[in-house]
C-alpha cells in the first residue's frame, strides 16, 4: 500500500502504530520483517505529520490475510475545525477464478474501510458517514439496514441507515470519552426479506478531539525532604491524568514549575521531570532553622506542554524540610554555682540551661548530660527536664561538710541523636558547676551501736559496766554531749551524763522476766548542744553469765498412790531456774527428822534428774500425808532445799487405780461419815417428791370445786326461745339499719341521736387498758366473776360479751313487743334483788338485771 500525502511539502513524515510495519518517505508500507498473521484480518493506522506546522493526518488502512488487495487508504486530516470525512460510495464488486473446470465468477465479501467520526462535531444532523451498494441494486430492490451497539442497541439512535440508498448517518455529536469505538453490522435483503448479501462489519472510531483539561489527583501534595540533602534529592510525585486519548497530543501531559514561595537561598531550590511529575532537589542550601517550608505551584498542560494551544491545570506542593541533628547543643554560660546542706540527698543543686536550634522536643533536640570530672565518688548526676531541656544537677549521696567542702564538676552537654555527618562537637558543649557544701549540726552518734558486754549476774549495786559514749560529727564546732537513759527496762542501771559512764543501779538477775536469751537490752540518748540540738541513739546488751542463786524445786507437789506397797509408785523431778551447769544432776534424799519420814516411805533414784517415791511399810490408812523430800543440784557450791510433797494415800482396785469410796475417804471422812452424807441425800430427795405430790393433789381439787350459784338461779338458765315476733304491718316501721354494725365511721358519725347500741365501738381516740382475761383463774368462782366485771368496767370499747346485751328499740306495734318485755312476761316479773344477798361483788348483776318498770 503506498500513501500519497495531500500538498506539496516533501518533508512529510509517516510513523505506524504496529513495530511490524514501517512506511517509507514516499508513502510505502511494507513489513519489517515475515509475519504469521493470528487472524484474518489486520487494521494499521498510518500517521503523517509536518515538522513545521506540527500539522498530523490520519489514515487506517484494513488488510484481508491471505488476499493481494489493495485499496486506497482513507485520508482523513485532523485539524481542528475540519469536517467529517469525504463521502463514498461502497460497491460489491465480483472477482473470478480459475479451477480445473474452467473459469466461474465467484462473489466476493463486502470490504468497508474502517470509518472516523471526530467527537463534538458541530453538524449539521444527521450527518452522513458512508454509503452502502450491492451490484444487485440495478437488478432488484434492496433494502438495507444496520445492527449493534448505537442502532438498534442502547445507545440506541446514533446511528441511522436509508433503507433504500444505503446511506448511513450519525444523529448527533459524539464524545470519544464516553465512547471510543462503535462496531456495526450492515444487511442487505430483498423486498421479501432474502438475503441478498453477508452481512458485513462496520467499524466506526471516534476521533479524539483536544476537550479535556489534565486533572491533578490531588489539590495539595505534601512531601518532605531533609535538610541539607545533596542536589538531585527525591522529594515526592504529583501526579495528573487527562481524559483524552494518552496516545495523541491530546492526552499527553507535561509538567512544570510555576512558582516557589519563599525563594531563598534560591529561587530554583526545585525542579520537576516534565513527563513523569517527579520533584527533585535542584540547590543546595536547605537549611530548617532558616526555612522550615516550601510551597510550590506545580502547572500540567497537554498537547505535550505545549502552552499556545494545550490546556492546563495546577496544584500545590508543599514541602516540608525536615530536621537533622546538624546543631550541637550549646550552654548558654560557661560556669554555674549552686549549694547543698550536707547530709541531704535528691536535692537540686543547679540548673544547667542549653541552647539547641535543633527541632525542639525531638531526638536531635533532647539533651543528654554528664559529668566528665570532679566528682570521683559518684555524688551528683545531672538529669534533664523534658519541657525545658535543662540540666538539674541533683545530690544522689550525700555530701559530708567535714570531708568536702566543695565540688567543682566538669560537665558535658550532648543529644540523644547522633550528630550528622560532617558536624563537629563546639566547645561551647562543657561548662563548670561549682558547688559548696553547707554545714549542718549532725547528730552524735555511737560508733559501736549495739555494743554487747559480758558479766556474771549478781554484781553488787553501783559496779561501773562499761563507758558508752558517743562520737559528735561536726569536728569544727565546739559541742558538748551530753548522756541520758531512753530505755531500761528493769531499772537497772545509770549513766553518767558527761562521760557516759554505766553504772548498775540493782542487782542484775538472769532469771528475770526482762532477759531475753541471756541478755538485758538498754537504749540511751547522746544529744549535743547544737542548734538546733541534734541526737543520737545507742543500745547497750548486757550478757548475763548464770551463777547457781536457784535451789531446785520438787515436781509434782502432789501424788497419789496405793495404801498397799508394790502396786505403784510416784515418779518425782526438780525444776530449777538456773541453768547448765548449775542445775541436775540432782540429789533425791529424805529427811532424818521425823523419824516416820523414812520409817514409811523410800525414795530410789532413777537417774540424774528421776527418782521414785514409794511405800516402805506393807500398809499404811488411807489418808493426806505431806512428805519432805531434800533435793539438791550440782551447782558450785550447789544448793539444795527441802520440798513437801502431798501424797494421798487411798484403797486400790485390782488395776492399782484408786475406787470413788477410797478416794473420799483419803481426802479425811470416814465410812460413819459417808453414809450419813447418802442418808441424808435419800431424805432430800423424798422431801422434793412428796411435795411435787401434793401440788398436783391441790391442782386438781380447784378444777373439780363447784359453783357458788345455785343451778336454779344461774340466769344462763333464763334465755327464753319466742317463735313468733312479728306483728302485721304495724310492725314494718322499725329501722332494720339499727340492729347492724356499722361498717365505716361515717356511718357512726352520722347517725342521729338517738336510742344507741351499748356494744358500738365508742368514737374517737381509745385509751389504752388492761387486757381483760382470756382464760379463767382457776381459784374461786367469785375472783373469776369480780376480775371480768373490773375488766368490763375498764374497757368501754369492748361490748359487753360477758354480760346480758342491752337490746335497742325494735319497733313500735309489734304484738311480739320488745325482748325486755317477752323477757318478763316469761319469767313472771321475776326480782333479782336476791342477788344483793350474795355480798358486794354480785351488787352490779342485781342493778344490770333489776331496776323494775324503768328497764
Amino acid at each position: 500500500v503506498k500513501f500519497n500525502s495531500c500538498g506539496a511539502n516533501k518533508g512529510i513524515r509517516y510513523e505506524t502504530n504496529s513495530l511490524d510495519f514501517k512506511v517509507r518517505a514516499d508513502g510505502t508500507v511494507y513489513a519489517v520483517h515475515q509475519l504469521q498473521m493470528p487472524s484474518k484480518q489486520m487494521i494499521l493506522v498510518v500517521t503523517a505529520w509536518d515538522p513545521q506546522t506540527r500539522d498530523r493526518w490520519e489514515a487506517i488502512a484494513r488488510f484481508l490475510v491471505g488476499e493481494k488487495l489493495q485499496h486506497s487508504g482513507h485520508k482523513h486530516q485532523n485539524v481542528p475545525g475540519e469536517g467529517p470525512p469525504p463521502q463514498s460510495d461502497t460497491l460489491l464488486p465480483w472477482r473470478q477464478h480459475h479451477n480445473a473446470n474452467g473459469l466461474r465468477r465467484q462473489k466476493r465479501d463486502w470490504v468497508i474501510p474502517p470509518i472516523n467520526v471526530p467527537e463534538n462535531s458541530r453538524g449539521p444532523f444527521p450527518q452522513q458517514l458512508v454509503r452502502i451498494r450491492s451490484d444487485k441494486d440495478k437488478e432488484i430492490h434492496i433494502r438495507y439496514s444496520i445492527t449493534g451497539v448505537g442502532a438498534d442497541q442502547p445507545p440506541m439512535e446514533v446511528f441511522s441507515i436509508d433503507p433504500v440508498s444505503g446511506r448511513m448517518y450519525v444523529t448527533r455529536p459524539m464524545d470519544r470519552e464516553e465512547r471510543a469505538s462503535y462496531h456495526l453490522r450492515a444487511h442487505a435483503v430483498d423486498m421479501n426479506g432474502n438475503k441478498v448479501e453477508n452481512p458485513i462489519d462496520l467499524y466506526i472510531y471516534v476521533i479524539d478531539m483536544n476537550d479535556n483539561r489534565p486533572e491533578f489527583i490531588n489539590q495539595v501534595y505534601n512531601g518532605s525532604v531533609d535538610e541539607g540533602s545533596k542536589p538531585g534529592t527525591y522529594v515526592m510525585t504529583v501526579t495528573a491524568n487527562d481524559a483524552d486519548d494518552s496516545t495523541t497530543a491530546n492526552g499527553m501531559v507535561r509538567y512544570r514549575i510555576v512558582t516557589q514561595t519563599p525563594q531563598s537561598p534560591s529561587q530554583n531550590m526545585f525542579t520537576i521531570n516534565s513527563e513523569t511529575g517527579d520533584i527533585v532537589t535542584v540547590a543546595a542550601g536547605l537549611d530548617r532553622e532558616k526555612v522550615q517550608q516550601y510551597i510550590v505551584i506545580v502547572q500540567a498542560t497537554d498537547m505535550e506542554g505545549n502552552l499556545n494551544y494545550g490546556l492546563s491545570n495546577t496544584a500545590t506542593a508543599i514541602i516540608t524540610v525536615t530536621d537533622v541533628n546538624d546543631n550541637p547543643p550549646e550552654f548558654t554560660t560557661s560556669t554555674y554555682s549552686g549549694e547543698v546542706p550536707e547530709n541531704r540527698v535528691e536535692v537540686v543543686v543547679a540548673n544547667l540551661t542549653v541552647m539547641d536550634r535543633d527541632q525542639p522536643h525531638s531526638p536531635n533536640w533532647n539533651a543528654i548530660y554528664r559529668i566528665i570530672s570532679g566528682d570521683p565518688s559518684g555524688h551528683f548526676t545531672v538529669r534533664t527536664d523534658p519541657v525545658t531541656n535543662e540540666g538539674m544537677v541533683t545530690v544522689v549521696k550525700a555530701v559530708d561538710y567535714e570531708m568536702n567542702r566543695a565540688f567543682m564538676l566538669t560537665v558535658m552537654v550532648s543529644n540523644q541523636a547522633p550528630l550528622a555527618s560532617g558536624i563537629q562537637m563546639s566547645f561551647q558543649s562543657t561548662a563548670g558547676v561549682t558547688i559548696s557544701v553547707m554545714d549542718v549540726n549532725e547528730a552524735p552518734y555511737f560508733p559501736t551501736n549495739h555494743k554487747l558486754i559480758r558479766l556474771e549476774e549478781g554484781v553488787p549495786t553501783g559496779t561501773v559496766l562499761t563507758t558508752f559514749s558517743a562520737v559528735d560529727p561536726d569536728r569544727f564546732m565546739q559541742q558538748a554531749v551530753r548522756y541520758s537513759k531512753l530505755s531500761d527496762p528493769a531499772n537497772w542501771l545509770n549513766i553518767n551524763a558527761t562521760n557516759g559512764q554505766i553504772t548498775t543501779a540493782a542487782v542484775l538477775d538472769r532469771e528475770s522476766d526482762y532477759i531475753k536469751n541471756n541478755v538485758y537490752e538498754a537504749t540511751f540518748l547522746a544529744a549535743d548542744n547544737g542548734i538546733p540540738p541534734a541526737s543520737g541513739t545507742g543500745t547497750l546488751q548486757i550478757y548475763l553469765i548464770d551463777i547457781n542463786d536457784n535451789a531446785p524445786e520438787l515436781l509434782p507437789k502432789e501424788a497419789q498412790i496405793c495404801e498397799k506397797p508394790n502396786l505403784n509408785v510416784i515418779n518425782i523431778t526438780a525444776a530449777d531456774a538456773d541453768i547448765d551447769p548449775n542445775v541436775g544432776p540432782f540429789v533425791f534424799e529424805l529427811p532424818s527428822v521425823p523419824s516416820a519420814v523414812r520409817k514409811n516411805w523410800t525414795i530410789t533414784r532413777l537417774n540424774g534428774d528421776y527418782a521414785q517415791l514409794s511405800l516402805r511399810i506393807m500398809y499404811l490408812e488411807a489418808g493426806v500425808y505431806d512428805v519432805p523430800i531434800i533435793v539438791t543440784d550440782s551447782g558450785n557450791p550447789p544448793l539444795y532445799n527441802t520440798s513437801v510433797i502431798k501424797v494421798k494415800v487411798c484403797p486400790c482396785d485390782e488395776n492399782g487405780d484408786c475406787t470413788t469410796i477410797g478416794a473420799v475417804a483419803a481426802a479425811g471422812l470416814g465410812t460413819g461419815a459417808i453414809i450419813a452424807i447418802l442418808i441424808c441425800i435419800i431424805i432430800l430427795l423424798t422431801m422434793v417428791l412428796l411435795f411435787v405430790v401434793w401440788m398436783k393433789r391441790r391442782e386438781k381439787e380447784r378444777h373439780t370445786k363447784q359453783l357458788l350459784i345455785d343451778p336454779e338461779d344461774d340466769v344462763r338458765d333464763n334465755i327464753l326461745k319466742y317463735d313468733e315476733e312479728g306483728g302485721g304491718e304495724e310492725d314494718q316501721d322499725y329501722d332494720l339499719s339499727q340492729l347492724q354494725q356499722p361498717e365505716t365511721m361515717d356511718h357512726v358519725l352520722n347517725k342521729a341521736p338517738g336510742v344507741r347500741r351499748v356494744d358500738e365501738r365508742p368514737i374517737g381516740a381509745e385509751p389504752q387498758y388492761p387486757i381483760r382475761p382470756v382464760i379463767p383463774h382457776p381459784g374461786d368462782i367469785g375472783d373469776f366473776i369480780n376480775e371480768g366485771l373490773r375488766a368490763a368496767d375498764n374497757d368501754p370499747t369492748a361490748p359487753p360479751y360477758d354480760s346480758l346485751l342491752v337490746f335497742d328499740y325494735e319497733g313500735s306495734g309489734s304484738t311480739a313487743g320488745s325482748v325486755s318485755s317477752l323477757n318478763s312476761s316469761s319469767s313472771g316479773d321475776q326480782d333479782y334483788d336476791y342477788l344483793n344477798d350474795w355480798g358486794p361483788r354480785f351488787k352490779k348483776l342485781a342493778d344490770m338485771y333489776g331496776g323494775g318498770e324503768e328497764d
